[in-house]
């Protein structure tokens, strides 16, 4: 007679028993040389296939190897139909616990090498990162839990029906938030500006510090921080001077009426002598332009090419110092707002005055 146990015998639970050792143990001595070898790979190739490879392994579950293994064994047992539904649904859950640890570390991989190394240079990659990360994380296991859910015997349809009504009212509560949180997302991958960045928005001016999930931070000139929400940041006209790689100088000066033409005519040969002998300087024009209330207005244009504020500010002085300088070595005489009053006696009243006499 022979014993069995679960209508199963001695016999077949010592076979199902040594056959789920021998799978669990060539798991594990699989998974260890996998790692070893990979290790070895990853260290003489360039390639990106075997470092993911050998990050793949490293996050397989010991409970996983296990339950694989019992999976396998079960099917040289009697079992009952419900049995096997249940061991094939907790078989089923473990499968998606470790896909969510491999697609994961996936995401984090494939972000970390792919996205930084197409922006290594650029400071904000940090945020992007994040943000893109956790925005794929979360997609990711939102479907694991609905396969999940669905692998319970749950309506997956009828939830996310209920879902999506309850989702309306959630963002009609948080549409603020949910605004800066799109409008973060907005910036990183757009990027019309990254942290380091000195940006004008509005009346506000000032470095980029930080670009979070819902606001932005801006170091103004004068030390303290502004705050702006991300959804209003994006709806205002932002000036970006980081990007500048060179600054348009245009300023006009006026002479007095009383110069003379040959004067007026050295005048823009004199400010291009002047501008062009200053380095890191590009002349454009200057021109007489127009007749002034009380001067002659001549208009100059040059380049700075250097988007420094400093260099530019040392250029214009050297430049308006020289001109100044020159200017008074021509006998060329600045204008400033000046008014000239006529007095003259009327003829018919004088002849009058006159007659009296």
């Amino acid at each position: 007679m022979k014993l069995s146990y679960f209508d199963n015998s001695l016999e077949t639970w010592s076979v199902a028993l040594a056959g789920f050792i021998l799978i669990f143990s060539a798991l594990l001595i699989v998974r260890k040389f996998s790692l070893k070898r990979f290790t070895l790979f990853s260290k003489s190739t360039v390639t990106l296939a075997d470092d993911l490879i050998y990050k793949l392994v490293s996050v397989t579950k010991t409970y996983f190897l296990a339950a694989s293994a019992i999976y396998v064994m079960s099917f040289t047992l009697a079992l009952s139909p419900a049995t096997r539904v249940v061991l094939s649904k907790s078989f089923l859950l473990i499968c998606l616990m470790q896909a969510s640890s491999w697609g994961s570390l996936a995401i984090a991989f494939w972000i970390e090498n792919y996205l930084k190394k197409r922006s290594l240079s650029d400071t904000a990659t940090a945020t992007s990162i994040g943000l893109i990360s956790f925005s794929t994380k979360f997609a990711l296991y939102s479907i694991l839990v609905l396969l999940a859910v669905h692998n319970l015997g749950f309506n997956v349809t009828t939830l996310i029906a209920g879902l999506g009504v309850g989702g309306i009212a959630v963002a009609l509560a948080v549409q603020n938030i949910l605004g800066d949180l799109f409008a973060s997302l907005t910036i990183v991958l757009d990027k019309p500006f990254v942290v380091g960045d000195f940006i004008v928005v509005g009346d506000f001016m000032g470095t980029l510090e930080h670009i979070g999930l819902k606001t932005t931070r801006i170091r103004s000139l004068s030390g303290e921080q502004l705050i702006f929400s991300n959804s209003d940041l994006l709806q205002s006209r932002v000036r970006n001077f980081k990007r500048m790689s060179e600054r348009r100088v245009s300023f006009s000066l006026g002479v007095i009426y009383q110069t003379s033409s040959e004067q007026l005519s050295r005048i823009p040969t004199l400010i291009k002598e002047i501008v062009s002998a200053v380095p890191n300087t590009r002349f454009e024009r200057c021109h007489f332009l127009k007749f002034g209330t009380s001067s002659l207005d001549v208009e100059t244009v040059y380049w700075v090419l250097n988007p420094d504020y400093g260099v530019y500010a040392d250029i214009a002085q050297q430049v308006n110092l020289e001109i100044f300088r020159r200017f008074g070595a021509e006998g060329i005489q600045f204008a400033y707002p000046t008014q000239t009053l006529f007095i003259q006696k009327n003829a018919e009243s004088q002849d009058r005055t006159s007659a009296d006499q």
